[in-house]
C-alpha cells in the first residue's frame, strides 16, 4: 500500500491549530514568549566583602564522643542516653559555645538511670542522613523554656569499612547539634527539618539540615521565614506517631513530633 501524502500547506495549517489550540476542547494554547533572562543587578558594587560571619550558629561544628564504640558500625546498637551523658565531656573541633547545655538539663541527663521519668532524651530516631547506605542516629533533648536540642550521630568511617586506621574504629561522632524552640522536626529526603515559631504571626521558620560530604558533618543548608499551614480540626485521632513504637526499627511511618509524644 502506498502512503498518503498531505499537501505542505495542510500540514502548516494543522500544526498552527495544534499550536494555537483553534477551538479544540483540551488543546494546547501558546503560553506567549518566555521572558529573557536577565542578570542580577549588583548594589553597591563597590562595597568591599566581608572577610569573616559576624555571627557563629554552630554550623560544621562537630566533636567525637569519648568512650562509645560502635558495634559493627550499627548505631542501632547504641544506648541513646549513655551517647548523651559521654556527649557532656565531648569537646567539640571548634567553640561555638552553642553544644553547652543548661546545667538544669545536665543534671536531669546525669541521673536518667536514678530517675528515668525526669530524663529529658526522647526516644531516638535512626536514619540514613548521609547517604552511604547506614543509619545515623538523630536523639531530642528536651530544655527548659520548651526548647528542643537536635543532634545526630555517625559511627566513625574505620567502622564502615572506608579506612584501616584503628585509632578511628569504634568510634563515634556527633555531627549535629542545634536547639530551638521548635513546633516540629520532620524528615524529608535525608534533610531534617526543624520548624520553630516566628514573631510574626501566621509565620514560621524552617530550617533544613543536609549533609555536607565536604564538611562530614550536617550544614544549615536552608533556612526560611514562610506562611503557617492552618492547623486542621481536631478529628479526635492522634496522628502523631509514639517515638517508643517506632524506636524499634527506627523508621516511623511519619515524621517525628518534637516533643517526642
Amino acid at each position: 500500500m502506498r502512503p498518503v501524502r498531505v499537501p505542505a500547506v495542510a500540514s502548516a495549517v494543522a500544526a498552527l491549530a495544534l499550536v494555537s489550540g483553534c477551538g479544540a476542547a483540551g488543546g494546547l494554547e501558546s503560553a506567549g514568549e518566555a521572558p529573557s533572562a536577565v542578570e542580577p543587578a549588583r548594589l553597591w558594587p563597590d562595597l568591599p566583602p566581608a572577610s569573616a560571619a559576624p555571627y557563629d550558629y554552630g554550623e560544621g561544628e562537630t566533636a567525637r564522643i569519648p568512650g562509645i564504640t560502635v558495634p559493627g558500625g550499627d548505631v542501632h546498637r547504641l544506648d541513646p542516653v549513655a551517647v548523651v551523658q559521654a556527649g557532656l565531656k565531648a569537646k567539640t573541633d571548634r567553640d561555638s559555645g552553642l553544644d553547652e547545655l543548661p546545667d538544669a538539663t545536665v543534671r536531669q541527663i546525669r541521673a536518667c538511670r536514678t530517675a528515668p521519668d525526669d530524663c529529658p532524651v526522647l526516644a531516638p530516631y535512626y536514619f540514613d542522613l548521609t547517604g552511604d547506605g547506614r543509619d545515623e542516629l538523630v536523639v531530642g533533648i528536651r530544655m527548659p523554656g520548651r526548647q528542643l536540642a537536635v543532634r545526630a550521630y555517625r559511627a566513625d568511617e574505620g567502622d564502615r569499612g572506608d579506612r584501616s586506621d584503628q585509632a578511628d574504629r569504634g568510634g563515634l561522632t556527633r555531627i549535629m547539634s542545634t536547639s530551638d524552640a521548635v513546633i516540629s522536626v520532620e524528615l524529608a529526603g535525608r534533610d531534617l527539618i526543624l520548624r520553630a515559631p516566628s514573631a510574626i504571626s501566621g509565620y514560621e521558620y524552617r530550617t533544613a539540615w543536609s549533609w555536607d560530604d565536604r564538611q562530614q558533618a550536617m550544614l544549615a543548608t536552608r533556612d526560611e521565614i514562610l506562611r503557617a499551614p492552618e492547623r486542621r480540626k481536631d478529628t479526635g485521632r492522634d496522628r502523631t506517631p509514639s517515638p517508643s513504637a517506632s524506636a524499634t526499627d527506627g523508621r516511623p511511618s511519619e515524621s517525628p513530633s518534637a516533643d517526642g509524644r
